[in-house]
């Protein structure tokens, strides 16, 4: 298996249209569940991920790029979301095209956005993931703690401003 080459940056106001397409594929699908509706994207619990981003100082995006193409993205807001702590903590949500997925550029996307909140002063990040989702053992290794759960999922807390993480890749490492 050759590895994929991509580079990691900041998302640019152009792209921000693409965050609709990427929190679409950010939704947990069980084996065996049919996917949900487009639509989905559009309910108001969802909307919060994506409603005037990049408008607040808070709001941070980053995309994996590889060949020209976006390959996935991780963003940060301060937001009233699945797996919001309070309002000082920004949550996160990761989505990678399936094409894209076991190849570490999650982890690298995870990685790299840590440093960016860190480097902002941030002093964590949350975020919600279901149970059942292969990714919560990615974000045990980069550092998270189950903070809270309920039958489905998870709330899981990075401290940043500690060395809580066991690597740290540089924004636009090609892996």
């Amino acid at each position: 298996l050759r590895k994929m080459k991509y580079i990691i940056r900041e998302m640019t106001q152009t792209e921000y249209d693409r965050l609709d397409d990427f929190l679409y594929k950010a939704v947990f699908v069980p084996e065996g569940t049919p996917a949900p509706p487009r639509s989905i994207t559009q309910e108001s619990d969802l909307q919060v991920y994506l409603d005037d981003f990049g408008d607040r100082p808070d709001d941070l995006a980053l995309v994996a790029e590889s060949n020209g193409r976006l390959a996935g993205c991780i963003w940060a807001r301060i937001m009233n979301d699945y797996g919001h702590i309070d309002d000082q903590t920004p949550s996160l949500a990761i989505s990678l095209y399936p094409e894209y997925r076991n190849q570490g550029i999650g982890t690298a996307l995870l990685n790299s956005m840590l440093d960016h909140l860190k480097q902002r002063g941030y002093r964590q990040v949350s975020l919600s993931v279901q149970k059942a989702n292969f990714a919560l053992n990615m974000y045990r290794k980069a550092g998270f703690e189950i903070v809270g759960e309920d039958k489905e999922e998870v709330i899981m807390v990075c401290p940043l401003q500690t060395a809580c993480r066991q690597t740290a890749l540089n924004p636009g490492r090609t892996e």
